[in-house]
């Protein structure tokens, strides 16, 4: 029995199903949460130590980030589904070829993405109609920040591929200790040497080159067949291919999905900078329920992968429903404390009360809706980890994107008012998940019910 089938299964194939996914979902949250716990204090230093339009600058650059990052993020999903299918078949030496492969796309892509930052960061500012009182700190950031890709490209590769095996605890540990180190450099250089938001977006690459090399670190030292040898490293273009058959999807969703939200920030831009102050205020809660119900996702792409290899068809259905009871349930009671303690949780970002009140205005807008959307998201990684990502990509990009570019064009440009804008949020993801449910119950039946 190979190093692979002694290893793969951690309660994945066999045993108790709720358990297994709350061990391996809970970690992806754990750690998701704790990053973006770093993220706030990053948020919360330059708001409280360099003022509103330094916290406008850092936290409207979600966008641009997220837009530039998704199609090569998605690729590691690819990977992931396709190491899991992988392990689940007992298939070494595709096991270490996919490894390596991962590996070797992660840091290319890495410089692909930091080469494009640098050349777009204040072109897409300009487009995006960035005030004049916030364009060059952003655009400062923006620069600084994309030097980092290739560490954060490496970092994501690397947990995707512990990820396919089941392990979630690992990936945890490095950004626990990249959070702290990453809080320590804000306070040193924001506080400290006066960087403003320079300070920021360096702390935040230092801290992703230590993530990485915690998790290159791990690798090197594995036993089995994800084990990382330098002189192996090379792309195998047939696990290239499946990689991007799955990935290139999501990818493509993720940034299209980004896209939209680029004319959303751009519409947002233009409402003025105290608006962007409170928007990226509340987005940080936002993000918290985002990054709980995103380990429920990847265990739906895991879990699946892994049992669709197997042959094991009645699991991959119960995956599914114990990833949403799990993620509806633990998600709805972050979002009801959230929403209980909004008005105090606020002024952790800032002292100004009009850029509070406009973030409170936005949780109460998007959070009683975030769940919509996290179902969406658990049943597209369920269709992911049986090889169907083209479907749940199309539906979202129609339904979120297609949907808030219409409203964007038509009931936003009668009616400019960040009451509206925002109800832009509800909306398209209302529309998405009815086509997402649909969409799943047609897979079901096709792969599953065999």
């Amino acid at each position: 029995m190979s190093d692979t089938k002694v290893k793969k299964d951690k309660g994945i194939l066999t045993g108790s199903l709720w358990r297994a996914i709350l061990i391996f979902a809970l970690p992806i949250a754990a750690g998701n949460m704790l990053q973006q716990l770093f993220n706030t204090a990053d948020v919360a230093i330059v708001g409280k130590f360099a003022g509103k339009e330094a916290l406008a600058a850092v936290g409207s650059n979600g966008p641009i980030i997220n837009h530039l990052l998704n199609l090569f993020i998605g690729i590691s999903v690819g990977a992931n589904v396709v190491i899991a299918r992988y392990i689940g078949e007992g298939n070494s030496d595709r096991v270490r070829k996919a490894t390596h492969t991962a590996v070797v796309v992660a840091f290319f892509s890495g410089i692909i993405v930091m080469l494009l930052g640098l050349v777009l960061a204040r072109p897409m500012l300009e487009w995006m109609n960035s005030p004049e009182d916030v364009i060059d700190l952003a655009s400062l950031y923006l620069k600084i920040y994309f030097m980092g890709m290739p560490f954060m490209m490496v970092y994501n590769f690397s947990a995707a591929i512990l990820r396919s095996r089941g392990d979630t605890k690992r990936p945890l540990v490095a950004l626990a200790l990249s959070g702290v180190i990453n809080v320590i450099l804000n306070l040193f250089f924001v506080i400290v040497l006066h960087m403003s938001v320079a300070g920021v977006a360096l702390a935040t690459v230092i801290a992703n080159g230590v993530s990485a090399a915690m998790l290159i670190w791990f690798l090197l030292h594995e036993e089995g067949d994800l084990k990382l040898d330098f002189k192996l490293l090379k792309i195998d273009g047939r696990i290239l291919a499946e990689f991007a058959r799955i990935g290139i999807p999501s990818g493509l969703q993720g940034a299209v999905f980004s896209a939209s939200n680029l004319f959303v920030q751009s519409s947002l831009n233009s409402l003025g900078s105290d608006y962007m102050a409170g928007s990226s205020a509340a987005l940080n809660f936002e993000f918290y329920v985002y990054h709980l119900m995103s380990g429920f996702s990847q265990a739906t792409v895991t879990f699946n992968g892994q049992n669709y290899g197997a042959g094991n068809y009645r699991r991959c259905r119960s995956v599914t429903k114990w990833c949403l009871f799990l993620g509806i349930g633990f998600g709805s009671v972050l979002i009801t404390a959230l929403m209980l303690l909004r008005s105090s949780m606020v002024y952790i970002f800032t002292d100004d009360t009009t850029v509070a009140q406009i973030a409170i205005l936005r949780m109460m807008y998007i959070l009683p809706f975030i769940m919509v959307n996290s179902t969406s998201d658990i049943l597209s990684g369920s269709m992911r980890g049986v090889g169907h990502s083209m479907v749940p990509a199309v539906i979202t990009i129609a339904g979120v994107c297609g949907v808030r570019l219409i409203w964007i064009y038509t009931v936003f440009e009668k009616i400019k008012t960040f009451d509206i804008l925002m109800m832009i949020y509800p909306v398209s993801w209302v529309i998405t998940a009815v086509g997402i449910i649909a969409a799943y119950f047609v897979v079901r039946k096709k792969e599953l019910l065999r």
